[in-house]
């Protein structure tokens, strides 16, 4: 029970990581409470956090779909949409949180982001600006906060098996099975339990030691640089 008597909070719970990292946490003995939809921003973020009480542990679980297309072409709603849902509800949710935890003398958030840009996807190029924005800021809030005994890291995955990014469908086609042979040391595609279990090590009292990391969790596919 690596998490008895911990409160966790999993935004965006029925997307992405969110269903795998409940089930094991709860699991673990975390009372979770897990938010459906994405996180508001705006006035709206203050009646989003109003239904939650103080917690141990944040899981930033934030997604939206990758809206490939050339830098050329990239539209606007798409480019606002995707920090509107990755970038800046994690700055809220820091901003209302870590504070707290520094107040109790201790806390764990965990950011569940991407590994795309730590290497780069030529064709992904909003995505990745948002992803990376998103590492940026678990790096600085991780140092900025760790003298107050509060740990903030990400998972930056990719080929993580998960219905948006990479459906089972997409995953079993001939056509991705080759990709995955060119591209991914491993070749394989890494199960949805096995990011929670990373996420659940970060959120537990064996990383204390780790701060503003963002952890590639793909395979060889993308080191941190």
């Amino acid at each position: 029970m690596r998490l008895d008597n911990k409160t966790v909070l999993v935004t965006q719970c029925d997307d992405y990581m969110g269903p795998a990292i409940c089930e094991l946490f709860a699991a673990e003995g975390a009372a979770v409470t897990a938010i459906p939809g994405i996180v508001p921003i705006g006035d709206k973020f203050k009646d989003y956090v109003s239904q939650v009480g103080d917690i141990d542990i944040l899981v930033a679980n934030l997604a939206h779909d990758p809206c490939n297309m050339p830098a050329g072409e990239i539209n606007n709603d798409d480019w606002l949409a995707m920090f509107d849902v990755m970038v800046h509800p994690l700055m809220m949710l820091v901003r209302h949180y870590a504070p707290k935890m520094a107040t109790a003398g201790h806390g764990k958030i965990v950011a569940i982001t991407s590994a795309a840009p730590l290497r780069g996807i030529p064709g992904s190029t909003a995505y990745c600006a948002a992803r990376g924005a998103q590492n940026a800021f678990v790096k600085a809030t991780g140092l900025e906060f760790a003298p107050a005994n509060v740990q903030i890291n990400a998972v930056a995955q990719n080929y993580v098996s998960n219905p948006v990014y990479f459906p089972p469908e997409l995953v079993a086609s001939e056509r991705f099975q080759k990709h995955l042979q060119r591209n991914v040391p491993i070749q394989r595609v890494a199960r949805s339990e096995e990011s929670a279990e990373l996420a659940l090590f970060l959120a537990s009292d064996k990383s204390d030691f780790i701060v503003g990391q963002a952890i590639p969790f793909s395979g060889g596919w993308a080191t941190n640089v």
